[in-house]
């Protein structure tokens, strides 16, 4: 029997997501041969397939239908009969998700890039023996490998994703209907983000937090305001409380909560649970192979994204931490870039965090809270978008814009924004804080007349007792 070809490559890339794409990208930008592993049928991994991607179509729709519905009259604009064509609304999220898809097939090309398709395990001596959907194994020897296999969602035990009545966020993307109760376990971004793009489309939706906050570990300001918002949005917000078991039926779920030791239930159409990811090492078995994990299953690696094994790499989700697509990114240009022999380091202080509700929230470094602990002497400056010509221009004056900056040398240690549009106007901040700025470098400097951006220079003047608007 004759033994699978052994193919080479400087370096196999196990995992196409945001992280391995990029990684594979930047490394064959360097002049070195890369091969990318991936079992899915496209490109991308899951935020481009079943995540940031589809989440954000479907997000932006939804947008547009409650701005017929709410807000199109105050504008002098008169829209009768605006109704839901759900399946032309899914067409143009799947429409979406094939352009970015192709787009990152077309760059492979471009950078000449192979693209191994299959399900990838990882070997002692960096071989990566992979297995395609027809059976055919094939292996792949990397000088060096950079693990990039993402992250997949934390199932409860009595609420199993079946992605019919019980869903994840894969499943919650392609609800055939709208329904008439949707019940969202779990206060985090997935769930309010999705939860936000139902109830916009006319159903109820309950979510249900186990901790005393949505969005715990944000900034407590932020926090209050978003859970103000979304409850007069709508939003039923059940924080506190304990999902304590479900019933499934062909129709429906009941869940069983526990709330301050009173137990109840909430009957449901579906029920997406999103109470967090967890790394995804399918195909990697860390103790045949000696790799280091840490508590959380997640693989270490220093900052420079090795791992303990020689010339192995991690990149994104699996390493833990933030599990954001951007940080994957980032992770992925240094390992390739560690590989060619360039001198350079990840650092996570200035990586930013996006909710895509509506309003946005945005948020970069310490929250005030973090700030008062470390018992360092801080000053904040808040402005707030109801004071902001350009938001009023457009309606939207929910939300502030909150610096936290050091007393003595003005350093911005973080900033907390929600409000229209903030998950763009949030980029000059992480920019300062590159530089270890201070409020005062954005306070002076001259930012467009009327534009939301504004609320940004506001709130850095704030922040040194000189606001002008306020």
């Amino acid at each position: 029997m004759t033994s699978p070809t052994l193919h080479s490559a400087d370096v196999v890339v196990l995992g196409g997501g945001p992280g391995g794409y990029v990684a594979s990208i930047r490394a064959a930008q360097l002049g070195l041969s890369v091969t990318c592993v991936e079992f899915d049928k496209t490109l991308g991994g899951t935020c481009v397939n079943v995540g940031c991607i589809p989440s954000k179509a479907l997000l932006q729709s939804s947008e547009h239908y409650e701005w017929l519905r709410l807000h199109a009259a105050e504008h002098g604009i008169k829209v009768d009969g605006a109704s839901i064509d759900l399946p032309t609304m899914m067409a143009r999220k799947t429409d979406v998700v094939a352009q970015n898809t192709k787009g990152v097939e077309f760059l492979f090309k471009k950078n000449k890039i192979t693209w191994a398709k299959g399900y990838g395990t990882l070997q002692p001596g960096n071989v990566v023996e992979v297995k395609a959907a027809d059976g055919t194994i094939s292996h792949w020897q990397g000088k060096s490998v950079i693990i990039a296999t993402g992250s997949v969602p934390v199932q409860l035990p009595f609420l199993k994703f079946d992605e019919k009545r019980v869903l994840s966020n894969v499943g919650a993307l392609s609800i055939p209907e709208v329904p008439k109760h949707l019940v969202v376990v779990g206060g985090g971004v997935i769930g309010l983000e999705l939860g936000s793009v139902w109830r916009r489309l006319g159903a109820k939706v309950s979510v249900v937090e186990f901790l005393p906050t949505i969005l715990t570990g944000n900034d407590d300001d932020l926090v209050k305001e978003a859970d103000k918002i979304f409850r007069k949005q709508g939003l039923e917000i059940h924080t506190g409380t304990k999902v304590t078991g479900a019933d499934v039926y062909d129709d429906g779920v009941r869940v069983h909560v526990e709330k301050d030791g009173v137990a109840s239930h909430l009957d449901a159409d579906y029920v997406l649970v999103s109470v967090g990811r967890k790394s995804a090492i399918g195909g990697i078995d860390p103790a045949a192979l000696g790799l280091a994990m840490g508590a959380r299953g997640e693989i270490l690696v220093d900052d420079q994204q090795k791992t303990n094994l020689p010339g192995v790499y991690a990149i994104g989700d699996v390493c833990g931490g933030k599990l954001l697509a951007h940080k994957a990114e980032e992770e992925g240009v240094i390992a390739a870039e560690v590989i060619a022999g360039k001198p350079v380091h990840m650092h996570h202080r200035t990586i930013p965090g996006i909710v895509y509700t509506w309003p946005e929230l945005a948020t970069v470094g310490l929250t005030e809270q973090e700030v008062k602990a470390s018992g360092r002497v801080y000053r904040v400056g808040k402005f707030p978008f109801s004071a902001n010509g350009k938001a009023r221009t457009m309606g939207e004056t929910q939300g502030f814009v909150k610096f936290v900056v050091d007393k003595d040398t003005d350093e911005i240690l973080g900033c907390h924004m929600i409000g229209p549009n903030v998950a763009d106007l949030l980029s000059e901040v992480v920019l300062a804080m590159e530089y270890r700025g201070s409020a005062e470098d954005i306070g002076i400097t001259v930012h467009s007349h009327p534009t939301l951006s504004e609320t940004v220079k506001e709130a850095a003047l704030s922040a040194l007792g000189r606001a002008i608007h306020m």
